[in-house]
């Protein structure tokens, strides 16, 4: 990428304005911009929160029994006076990728972060940059991923746009912080601990890091502001502070209905793997990060914010939580790759706005921008979805599809209804999500669903081309796709 000046790439972009272009109004009257805020959770089925559940149908909403839930309310908020996105995806269901897909709307092999512990690269212009450049407050807090194999490496010196990073750390999974006279740090030597003991609201991550986002709203409530904090949990250890500890101790949890699901001809991508799971521990986990986003709401209503704010909850990547007998991620099946994404926006959301189109982590830079009224840089990929949300035509002419990829030589196309999965050691799986939402059976080669496969084996060649994705090299599955599409 050509080095470009500061006062060029304004000029590009248009980010020397500093109102936005509202129809009525005067481009010399001063508007209030909305500000973002951003609360990105790490391995989260979405099968936890309520809003999800109330989508489903009752095999699909309880998982793991029907009275083994854990109430969301403050997340369910967000949903309920905002938008709730019901097919949202990791555009690969693993952490780092997943986050450089989500900040750069740029598909992760083109960042180059294919897998975990990769450098984003220095040229990636990022939703904060943008707004930074816009004259936003920007700043990042807990869990970042993005910069290497460092550990923890508080405060990367490639900041992206998140100008305010002091509390940004790489990775690891702690479970107590403290402040040292050198900034933050942990109670153990940089070793990521499952202890809990003596946790507190003091000290517990998800506690701490809402006490930082508090902090940046209140120093940051005059002038519009980007913020992205990044919870650790409900990633594993499956392990959470008092009282969350013991709050669902009691209940009594279920196998997944597709725990021992037959075996025969299945994809190595979903063979079942001994696992390790505590359900109570992960509610607890859940529960805990419930309470906080409310902390997070109450702040922005004391602070007479909240109308002007726009709220974005989502992860990176889900949990598997015992479906298919599988734990975490990595795989296509729904548990790891869809997860939750709801935003709040009352200038131009309606409460109760549920997106059923299919989206991916490649689709935020440009939506959430075109949603605030600031151009992109022009380099992302992904596409902008924001009149899904406010556009009762917005359908029209929209293709539903979006393309998620492995770390492990798998490559898919999802629809609302289908997911074709193509792979460098199995046959390709063609999956009828409305017929089978356990996600059990492969359809390719039934009657009636060649025109499926091959529509969407000629999606991916297309978006294999036009994106370089290196696994359409893959001759095992160039040729399975060239035969699916009909011309090999």
């Amino acid at each position: 990428m050509t080095a470009i000046s500061r006062r060029d790439f304004l000029r590009m972009t248009g980010l020397s304005l500093v109102t936005l272009a509202v129809p009525g109004i005067a481009a010399t009257e001063k508007i209030s911009r909305p500000n973002l805020l951003i609360i990105h959770t790490d391995e989260h089925n979405f099968r936890t929160l309520g809003c999800y559940r109330r989508t489903l149908p009752p095999e699909q909403a309880f998982m793991w029994g029907e009275t083994a839930v854990v109430e969301t309310p403050n997340i369910d908020w967000i949903a309920d006076n905002g938008a709730i996105c019901t097919k949202y995806y990791a555009t690969t269901p693993v952490c780092s990728p997943s986050r450089a897909s989500f900040v750069s709307g740029k598909y992760p092999q083109n960042t180059p972060v294919g897998k975990n512990n990769v450098p984003l690269n220095v040229n990636i212009v990022t939703f904060a940059e943008i707004l930074r450049r816009a004259g936003y407050a920007t700043g990042y807090a807990g869990k970042w991923h993005l910069d290497g194999e460092g550990k923890p490496e508080w405060a990367p010196d490639r900041r992206f746009g998140f100008e305010d990073n002091r509390y940004m750390f790489n990775r690891g999974h702690w479970k107590k912080l403290v402040d040292t006279p050198d900034g933050p740090g942990f109670d153990t030597d940089c070793q990521p601990s499952k202890s809990v003991s003596g946790a507190t609201e003091a000290d517990y991550p998800t506690d701490w890091f809402t006490d930082r986002t508090i902090e940046f709203i209140k120093k940051n409530r005059y002038k519009p502001f980007c913020y992205m904090v990044g919870f650790p949990d409900p990633h594993d250890p499956d392990t959470v502070r008092k009282p969350y500890d013991s709050l669902y101790n009691g209940m009594t949890f279920k196998r997944p209905r597709t725990y021992d699901k037959p075996t025969h001809n299945l994809p190595t991508w979903a063979m079942p793997r001994e696992i390790n799971y505590n359900q109570a521990m992960y509610y607890g986990m859940i529960k805990c990060i419930d309470d906080n986003v409310g902390r997070i709401l109450e702040c922005l209503r004391q602070t007479a914010l909240i109308e002007n704010t726009i709220i974005v909850f989502t992860a990176d990547h889900g949990d598997m939580r015992g479906e298919h007998h599988l734990n975490n991620k990595n795989c296509p099946l729904e548990g790891s790759a869809r997860i939750p994404f709801l935003i709040y926006y009352p200038a131009k959301i309606k409460a109760g706005t549920v997106v059923s189109q299919t989206l991916g982590t490649v689709d935020f830079l440009p939506t959430i921008l075109s949603l605030i009224g600031v151009r992109t840089a022009g380099t992302e990929e992904g596409r902008n979805a924001s009149n899904l949300f406010h556009d009762d035509t917005s359908s029209d002419g929209w293709k539903d599809i979006t393309f998620v990829r492995g770390v492990s030589g798998w490559l898919a196309a999802f629809t609302k209804r289908y997911k074709l999965i193509v792979s460098t050691s199995d046959s390709p799986w063609l999956i009828d999500l409305e017929k089978d939402p356990d996600e059990l059976t492969n359809v390719c080669t039934e009657p009636g669903y060649r025109e499926v496969a091959q529509g969407l084996a000629l999606d991916l060649l297309a978006y294999g081309k036009k994106f370089n994705d290196e696994y359409i090299a893959d001759t095992r599955i160039s040729s399975a796709l060239y035969r699916l599409a009909g011309n090999g």
